[in-house]
């Protein structure tokens, strides 16, 4: 069997900051979970999702089991001095080497982020819910201050597939200010909706040094990529971060 396909982003970031991004390629997983599904409330075999985690602990060589989070589509952060898998959070950040933050996405947009010294890193899970509660704000008040940050844009649903209604369109423009431009009209009452660009603009505004990535659409490339919007039922992809020691 194949082994995992991973993507490393391409960011300024230090060389003490390691971070990857997961593809569906390379797993044990069935259809329609086909192959390296990571999520396990997703309704795949139990089993097969522990051994994709575990096939992806082996080609990374972690430095300890990722810290999966059970995300809620709001804005709690968690900061974690040791591993610890299971908290109620979209966020969660470090400063400790040799613990692996990671979020599950399947169209929600993953931020990595860390500051340019390579002593803080952050994991954020950022659906649309979670833009208009304020979850990049949250994460990002536990970090350095904001000109020293990096942050990069995960794959994620792009702009001309992402249709949404009113209810989205109001919960993000009255959150984020300037958001109106990333919603382009597509028929009555519906938009399409640039997430990555919301994002960006958002993080822009609070001043982050330098936000790269955003460009890579899960809805477009089934090949490669979950898409919860294009199969319904179907995997998640991870993005993970950490420090070396």
């Amino acid at each position: 069997m194949n082994a995992p396909q991973i993507v490393r982003p391409d960011w300024p970031a230090p060389d003490s900051v390691r971070a990857v991004c997961t593809t569906r390629q390379g797993g044990a997983s069935q259809p329609p979970f086909e192959s390296l599904n990571l999520g396990t409330n997703t309704g795949d075999d139990p089993a097969a999702v522990t051994a994709n985690r575990q096939r992806l602990e082996n080609l990374l060589g972690l430095p300890s089991s990722p810290s999966w989070l059970n995300q809620q589509h709001g804005d709690v952060v968690v900061k974690l001095d040791q591993p610890l898998a299971g908290s109620l959070a979209d966020a969660a950040v470090t400063g400790k080497p040799e613990i692996v933050l990671a979020v599950l996405t399947a169209d929600c947009l993953p931020v990595l982020v860390c500051d340019r010294s390579g002593t803080q890193v952050a994991a954020i899970h950022a659906g649309w819910r979670g833009l208009a509660a304020g979850i990049l704000p949250a994460a990002l008040s536990f970090l350095p201050p904001v000109p020293d940050l990096i942050a990069w844009l995960g794959p994620a649903i792009g702009r001309n597939a992402y249709e949404v209604g009113l209810d989205v369109r109001q919960a993000i423009t009255a959150a984020i200010p300037g958001s109106e431009e990333y919603f382009h009209p597509c028929s009555a009452d519906h938009w399409l909706a640039d997430l990555p660009g919301v994002a960006r603009a958002q993080l822009a505004a609070m001043g982050v040094g330098e936000i790269l990535g955003g460009s890579v659409c899960t809805y477009s490339d089934e090949e490669n990529w979950f898409s919860h919007r294009r199969d319904g039922r179907t995997g998640r992809m991870a993005t993970l971060i950490w420090l070396d020691a």
